[in-house]
């Protein structure tokens, strides 16, 4: 089991700031999400990407409201083949596990979690684990289930 990282970081120092610029304006326009939205959601896709490629561990899955972020870096093909060779030695793909439900409530538990021991700061309502939820009303799509 990993230790708890003490000190948090974010998913968006994984990348230089001009390419994280371009990845959140392509998520304002393309996913029609506000800036504050964007840089969120971003953040959190990078955080959950690093962790993913670090940890084969577990079946891990982004959820609803962090998706996006992901793919708006996939199809930035260059830049993600390239983040995915300097990081993990491989290419990480996006693969939803044959369309098998991901996104109940104790997958988005097992990942924030990982994604914490990683030492990244979990936006909490992106990921539908917000205090004020409860399952079942709260399953990590972020809107319920």
């Amino acid at each position: 089991m990993t230790a708890l990282a003490t000190e948090q970081t974010s998913g968006r120092r994984l990348l230089d700031p001009e390419l994280f610029e371009r990845l959140v304006t392509f998520l304002e326009f393309e996913e029609d999400m506000d800036r504050p939205q964007a840089e969120r959601v971003m953040d959190q896709a990078l955080a959950f990407i690093d962790m993913a490629g670090h940890r084969n561990d577990v079946p891990l899955s982004p959820s609803r409201k962090v998706d996006p972020g992901w793919h708006a870096f996939i199809l930035h093909s260059r830049e993600y083949a390239d983040f995915c060779h300097r990081r993990f030695g491989t290419f990480l793909h996006h693969n939803p596990l044959g369309g098998r439900r991901l996104r109940d409530g104790i997958a988005i538990e097992r990942t924030v979690q990982a994604i914490e021991e990683m030492g990244y700061a979990v936006d909490h309502e992106l990921w539908g684990t917000a205090a004020e939820c409860n399952p079942p009303a709260c399953c990590g799509d972020g809107d319920g289930c």
